[in-house]
């Protein structure tokens, strides 16, 4: 009996600990902070600032875009008009990924152009190198790794 007792009151204690404490790092629930596709920071995104430019990507490095959010992949590139600050996405999504990016690489971004931090940037939609593509978003915006699990 008294092994029931303490197998409700642990029921009824995680009863009271949010959701999201259980979410694998990154990935947040729709309309939260983070990387979720409600989050302010991807509301940043715009399709009608959609362009694709081409360059040398000058640096691969983590950035956290927001308070709360965990770290993402983030490129400088250079191209034929500017250097340019390129966010792919979450690190635990882009580091799993088939493409890996590096430094010295000829890649063609295409991404809403946005201002962050008082600077113009891209949020990447796509990234091509070569003959493959790495896809991150859908026209609309929306994140491919919405809804996608951490192996």
């Amino acid at each position: 009996m008294q092994k029931v007792g303490i197998l409700i009151l642990l029921i009824g204690i995680l009863g009271f600990i949010p959701s999201e404490s259980f979410a694998q790092p990154g990935m947040a629930w729709k309309g939260s902070k983070g990387w979720g596709t409600g989050s302010p920071y991807n509301s940043m995104y715009n399709p009608k600032t959609v362009e694709t430019i081409s360059g040398e990507v000058v640096s691969v490095d983590k950035i956290t875009p927001m308070s709360g959010m965990s770290y993402g992949i983030h490129l400088t590139l250079k191209t034929e008009k500017e250097t340019i600050s390129v966010h792919l996405g979450p690190g635990w999504f882009i580091e799993r990924q088939d493409i890996k990016i590096e430094p010295k690489d000829k890649v063609e971004i295409t991404g809403s152009r946005i201002t962050y931090q008082g600077k113009p940037a891209i949020i990447a939609a796509e990234v091509k190198k070569g003959d493959e593509i790495l896809k991150l978003r859908d026209e609309n915006g929306v994140p491919v790794w919405a809804g996608w699990r951490k192996s």
